[in-house]
């Protein structure tokens, strides 16, 4: 996309990014977000700041999403999903009945953020964390050097990988 600066020079914004987002599947899998209404749900309850900056500040309705299970025996990409609404509060920050209250964010100045989020394909296989291991186009990926962060950036190459080898056409 191309926009005029602040000064009316014609800049180029940044295309589409990529980006993997962790779940235990335990407490929302692929399968639940394909069961949401409109299979749209706000991906919240994210307590990182680095991975808080990344809704906050970086990701962007049209951005595609690799749903990753964690936690389980064979950690795996499983699907697809695009953002449909960026960056905005994460309101179960303000709720004391939720696991993710911080009494710290209030209404004016939220701490804590999320993005919405809609699914589009689940893989017809499943791409395991040592398929994406062994991979040597995939070996860059910061799923295999900051793996504890849960919201992550994937490099567009490394998206068409993952995608074709879930046997997902584009």
């Amino acid at each position: 996309m191309v926009l005029p600066d602040e000064i009316g020079k014609t800049v180029m914004k940044d295309s589409r990014r990529y980006w993997l987002f962790k779940s235990e599947p335990s407490c929302f899998s692929f399968n639940d977000l394909e069961n949401r209404p409109g299979r749209i749900e706000p991906w919240d309850g994210v307590r990182n700041y680095q991975a808080r900056n990344f809704l906050r500040d970086e990701i962007r309705p049209g951005d595609g999403v690799l749903f990753y299970h964690s936690g389980i025996p064979r950690p795996a990409v499983v699907g697809t999903a695009v953002v449909v609404r960026g960056g905005y509060p994460d309101l179960t920050a303000l709720d004391p009945e939720s696991d993710g209250y911080d009494p710290r964010s209030t209404p004016d100045v939220p701490i804590w953020y999320r993005v919405d989020i809609r699914a589009e394909k689940p893989f017809a296989r499943e791409v395991t964390l040592e398929e994406i291991r062994r991979h040597p186009l995939l070996a860059d990926m910061v799923l295999l050097h900051r793996s504890r962060l849960s919201i992550q950036p994937v490099a567009e190459d490394a998206w068409k990988v993952i995608l074709g080898l879930g046997g997902v056409v584009g």
